[in-house]
């Protein structure tokens, strides 16, 4: 269902026709909603750049996901950031989702402010050995290795909230 789910999205990516899907509601856009709302109740989600960067630095082998909403036009010096982000999750093998708007992410993680992006840490098995993902974790991992090397990713729309 994911592959077919990222097909689809593809698609429409790569004919500019994304925004078409934005109220639509997607299977692979209530994943990432499941798996944000399951590590936000398990304290595992650092929310906003600024705080995402500074994890990074830190240990960024600890994050499994960096959520990045579709930049808004003319903010130029956030979008460098968001750029230079990108790049360094890529170079550290962290998946990079990108998300169709920074309110709708904002409000699933309950955030009175307007967040573009946030890292879901991992969770760890025993001593910190072995990494341990639940379902929806898993269906996202499978979703970013079927567009790991796309030269453009999807969006994905998000559910409304």
């Amino acid at each position: 269902m994911v592959v077919e789910e990222s097909v689809n999205m593809h698609h429409y990516n790569t004919h500019n026709h994304s925004l078409e899907m934005a109220d639509c509601d997607t299977p692979i856009g209530r994943t990432v909603k499941s798996a944000l709302l399951r590590a936000q109740s398990e304290s595992r989600v650092i929310v906003g750049l600024s705080a995402a960067i500074n994890v990074l630095s830190k240990s960024p082998e600890g994050s499994l996901f960096c959520l990045m909403a579709v930049p808004k036009d003319g903010d130029s010096a956030t979008h460098m950031h968001e750029v230079l982000l990108e790049a360094f999750c890529y170079e550290n093998d962290i998946y990079v989702i990108k998300v169709d708007d920074a309110t709708k992410l904002s409000r699933i993680l309950g955030q009175e402010s307007i967040e573009s992006c946030c890292l879901v840490q991992k969770t760890w098995a025993g001593d910190q050995i072995e990494e341990h993902l639940n379902k929806a974790e898993n269906q996202l991992v499978d979703y970013c290795e079927a567009h790991w090397d796309a030269p453009q990713h999807p969006i994905v729309q998000l559910p409304a909230v």
